[in-house]
């Protein structure tokens, strides 16, 4: 065998070493990317859903003809600008996120201020179908929450891969960026006073 031909093998077998686990990364990277992509549109589905029964709620509410209109005006509103406020899920970038969030936040003032307002009008808490979206928003609650979650898990795991080293060094030939996670409203981790009056 010719002394030359061995430091061909070993730089033959180098660069297949090297492109396979080149490769390994960026495939696993991929994936990881596209499970956090798709945790984010559950996300959006879920909030999707709140605005659809939100939408519903409205028109129960309306029917009561002596009801706040201003309360009603400021959920209309908050709503309107939460649906207009989307974000692509291959675009999703920490200033984008904290508008999604801003926008949900608002909404979800408005709505507590809304269903708050109800416990004065006897009638409207008594129909049914105010009582029967009330309960499918509380649901729909919770599946928000839990699709947060899971959007922040998968993030993790693709985080992890593309910022870990030696992995660091091929994401950013590759172009994987690290993305937001899904973070608590400012002031939320303080809990509010409650007072009860006994008199």
């Amino acid at each position: 065998m010719k002394k030359w031909l061995i430091p061909l093998i070993i730089i033959g077998l180098l660069a297949i070493a090297l492109y396979s686990w080149g490769k390994g990364f960026n495939n696993t990277a991929v994936e990881y990317e596209a499970d956090a992509k798709t945790a984010w549109s559950n996300v959006e589905s879920s909030y999707q859903r709140r605005n659809d029964l939100i939408g519903n709620l409205i028109k129960t509410v309306q029917g009561a003809a002596d009801f706040e209109r201003t309360t009603l005006r400021e959920v209309i509103e908050a709503r309107a600008k939460a649906t207009s406020t989307t974000i692509d899920a291959s675009g999703i970038t920490p200033e984008n996120m904290a508008q999604f969030q801003q926008a949900q936040s608002g909404l979800s003032g408005a709505l507590s201020k809304l269903l708050v307002s109800v416990e004065r009008y006897p009638e409207l808490k008594a129909n049914q179908n105010f009582l029967e979206l009330q309960s499918q928003l509380e649901g729909t609650e919770n599946r928000i929450n839990v699709a947060r979650d899971r959007y922040n898990e998968k993030v993790n795991i693709y985080d992890i891969h593309t910022t870990k080293f030696p992995g660091k060094l091929l994401a950013g030939m590759f172009g994987f960026e690290e993305m937001p996670r899904y973070k608590a409203d400012p002031g939320s981790e303080n809990a509010p006073d409650v007072e009860f009056d006994f008199k």
